[in-house]
C-alpha cells in the first residue's frame, strides 16, 4: 500500500491531474485498490483532491472474476486433457469443473478433437500444442478499467456468457491539493504533555478540529409510540390522585372476567367466535371465591335474582364460571379490586386505573386486531351518580386537550346507566365515539360486600386510537403487530398531550 500511495503522488506530480482509470492502467491494479489508496492519502489532509464521477460500465459477475483468477472454462479443460494419450471423455466430464460448456467451447474453437470409436469409449485429444486464453485476458482488462481494447464482438461474448454485467462504478479526478507533498506524514489529533515539553509540537502537523461532526451515537433502546401515549395518559390518572391496578394477569377465569361483572353465561361475548379460551389447563378452581360465599352469592343474584333484581333467570353453572380464557377487558382487573376493596374492615373511598392488553377474537383488518390495550378508569365512593361521572371524565379528557365532548345512552351488561363518549374530530369535521361509560350495577357490587350506599362510576377507551391519531398511522398494523417499521419506533418523537 504504501508504495502504491507513493507512485500515485509521483504520477500526480508529474501529471498535475488524472483519472483514477487512469491509474489502474499505469499502475497494473485493480480499481478498488486505487480508490483505497485514494482514500487514504486523502486521510492525511489535503495533501490531494479527489472528485467522485459516477459512470455506466462493465463489471465482473461472481463467475467472471473467477474466470479472471483461474482461467476459462475452456481453457482449464484443455489444460486437463493430457498431450499425446488425451484422455476418456467420461473422466473430464466428473473431474472438470463445469466441463459440460468448457467442453462445447474447447471444441468448437478446435482446442481438442472427440475419437467416439477409440477402445473404452469416446476420448478426448489436443488437437493443437498450445493456447491463448482471450476471455479471461478480456476479463482482467474489464478488472483493470482497460476497456478502450475489447472489440464489440469481445464485449458481446462476454455479455451472452453472463462474464460481465452492466453496472455503475464511482471514478475519481484527481489533482494536486493545496498541501501537495510527496512524503506522507501523519497528522497528530491530539496534543500531550510530552509534546509541550519537548518543545516538538513546534513541528508537527495536527488535523484541523472538525466542529460540525456529530458525536457518536449511543447504543440504546427506544420507546414505542404506543408506551409513549401510555405514559402521558398514566400522568394524568395520576395527577388527579388515582392509583394504578395491577394488571399482569393475562389468563383470567371466565368468573372474574363475567360472573363477577353480571354477565349471563350465555352472553355471546362469551362464545368462541368472541373469546379465546385456554385448552391447557381449560379450567381453574375457585376455592378463594367459594370461601367465603361469594361465588354462592353470584350464583343467586343469575339465577334467582336479588338486590332489587330479578336475574337472569337460568340455571348457572360453575363448570362455566372455571374455564380459563385470555382476558377481553381489563375490567376483570376492577372487580377483582373491588372484592378487595369490599373486603376491608372499613370502606375508603378509592380510584382506580389500568392500561393494559386485552385479547378479542376479531376478525382482523386495519382497525382491529386480536390484541389491543385498554385504558380503563374507575372512583368508588359514596352516592355517586350520574353528574359526578360526566364531571370527571369531562375533567379527564380535558387533560389530554379534547374538550367538545357528547354523550349517548347505552347498554352495557355490567353498567346502569351506561353511556357512549363522543368528540368532535376536526380532521373528519364529524363526531367520532372515543369510549364508553357507566355506573357499575348493584347486581355486582352488592355481592362483592360493598355498602349499599357506595356507587362505582368507570370509563373505558382503548390506547391505539389515540396512538395512531397523535402519529398519523392509519393502519393498526403499522403501530402493533409483526408488520411493524423498527424506524418509525426509533425515530418517533416524543408525545406531548395539549393539556
Amino acid at each position: 500500500m504504501e508504495d502504491l500511495r507513493s507512485n500515485i503522488l509521483a504520477y500526480i506530480d508529474k501529471h498535475e491531474t488524472c483519472s483514477s482509470t487512469e491509474l489502474c492502467k499505469e499502475m497494473n491494479v485493480e480499481h478498488q485498490k486505487i480508490v483505497g489508496a485514494l482514500n487514504s492519502i486523502l486521510a492525511f489532509g489535503e495533501i490531494i483532491s479527489a472528485q467522485p464521477e459516477v459512470t455506466s460500465r462493465l463489471e465482473l459477475t461472481d463467475e467472471g472474476r473467477q474466470v479472471a483468477d483461474h482461467g476459462s472454462h475452456e481453457a482449464v479443460l484443455f489444460a486437463s486433457v493430457p498431450a499425446g494419450d488425451g484422455a476418456p471423455q467420461s473422466e473430464l466430464m466428473k473431474s472438470v469443473p463445469n466441463a459440460k460448456i468448457g467442453f462445447s467451447k474447447a471444441l468448437a474453437n478446435r482446442w481438442i478433437r472427440l475419437d467416439k470409436s477409440a477402445p473404452g469409449g469416446p476420448r478426448v485429444y489436443r488437437q493443437v500444442e498450445s493456447v491463448s486464453d482471450r476471455i479471461r485476458h478480456c476479463l482482467q482488462m474489464v478488472a483493470a478499467l482497460s476497456l478502450d481494447s475489447l472489440t464489440a464482438e469481445e464485449r458481446a461474448e462476454l455479455k451472452k456468457r453472463k462474464l460481465v454485467q452492466e453496472g455503475r462504478v464511482t471514478v475519481y479526478r484527481v489533482a494536486k491539493g493545496p498541501a501537495f507533498t510527496l512524503t506522507l506524514a501523519k497528522e497528530e489529533t491530539e496534543l500531550t504533555a510530552e509534546m509541550l515539553a519537548t518543545g516538538v509540537w513546534q513541528t508537527l502537523t495536527f488535523k484541523a478540529y472538525n466542529f460540525k461532526a456529530l458525536g457518536q451515537q449511543p447504543d440504546c433502546g427506544h420507546l414505542h409510540p404506543l408506551l409513549k401515549v401510555r405514559a402521558e395518559f398514566r400522568q394524568i390518572f395520576l395527577e388527579m390522585g388515582f392509583q394504578e391496578m395491577p394488571t399482569n394477569r393475562y389468563v383470567e377465569s371466565s368468573f372474574w372476567n363475567f360472573d363477577a361483572l353480571f354477565q349471563p353465561q350465555q352472553h355471546p361475548a362469551r362464545d368462541a367466535h368472541d373469546t379465546f379460551f385456554l385448552t391447557e389447563p381449560a379450567a381453574c378452581r375457585l376455592d378463594a371465591e367459594q370461601a367465603d360465599g361469594y361465588l354462592a352469592r353470584v350464583k343467586a343474584v343469575h339465577s334467582n335474582g336479588g338486590y332489587g333484581s330479578i336475574g337472569y333467570n337460568y340455571d348457572w353453572k360453575e363448570s362455566e364460571a372455571q374455564k380459563n380464557i385470555l382476558r377481553t377487558h381489563t375490567t376483570a382487573v376492577s372487580a377483582r379490586m373491588l372484592y378487595q376493596l369490599a373486603q376491608q374492615p372499613q370502606f375508603q373511598p378509592t380510584k382506580y386505573f389500568s392500561i393494559d392488553r386485552v385479547f378479542r377474537n376479531e376478525s382482523l383488518d386495519a382497525t382491529h386486531l386480536a390484541e389491543f390495550h385498554q385504558i380503563e378508569g374507575l372512583v368508588a365512593d359514596y352516592n355517586l351518580n350520574l353528574c359526578h361521572l360526566m364531571g370527571i371524565i369531562r375533567e379527564f379528557f380535558h387533560k389530554l386537550g379534547i374538550r367538545r365532548l357528547r354523550f349517548k345512552p347505552a347498554y352495557n351488561p355490567y353498567t346502569e346507566p351506561s353511556m357512549e363518549i363522543f368528540s368532535y374530530h376536526e380532521g373528519l369535521g364529524k363526531w367520532v365515539e372515543i369510549g364508553n361509560s357507566g355506573v357499575f350495577r348493584p347486581e355486582m357490587l352488592l355481592p362483592m360486600g360493598l355498602p349499599e350506599s357506595v356507587s362505582v362510576i368507570a370509563w373505558g377507551l382503548s390506547l391505539e386510537r389515540p396512538t395512531m391519531i397523535k402519529y398519523g398511522i392509519n393502519n393498526i398494523r403499522d403501530l402493533i403487530g409483526p408488520k411493524v417499521d423498527l424506524k418509525m419506533v426509533s425515530v418517533g418523537p416524543i408525545c406531548r398531550l395539549d393539556k
